[in-house]
């Protein structure tokens, strides 16, 4: 983990700075935001400033309460269809030929 670390303490500060301006976008106000995801203002504040600390499932509350939709595509992100890695190493490892099956005497 420590290997990516700064790559993801950037990403959870970019949501969390994405999350505090949508939040104002709508004219939601911290104590109501805070009081819709269960948790409290401090919290919230955190979430906003990204700090690894809170928990997945109240970013994700805070995802579906702002949009719905933005939750689905969350839940696809690692789908069959979405998993073009898995797939090309899958693509890789088809065999050159098929042959025929082996068939015993006798």
């Amino acid at each position: 983990m420590a290997k990516y670390s700064h790559v993801v303490e950037w990403a959870l500060k970019e949501l969390g700075a994405d999350l505090k301006d949508a939040r104002r976008r709508r004219r939601i106000k911290t104590a109501h935001m805070a009081e819709r995801l269960g948790v409290s203002r401090a919290t919230l504040d955190r979430m906003e400033k990204g700090e690894p600390t809170v928990s997945m499932g109240t970013y994700l509350t805070a995802i579906y309460s702002l949009d719905p939709d933005k939750l689905r595509e969350f839940t696809n992100l690692f789908s069959r269809e979405k998993d073009v890695i898995g797939l090309n190493i899958l693509d890789y490892q088809l065999p050159k030929r098929i042959r025929k099956p082996f068939k015993p005497c006798g």
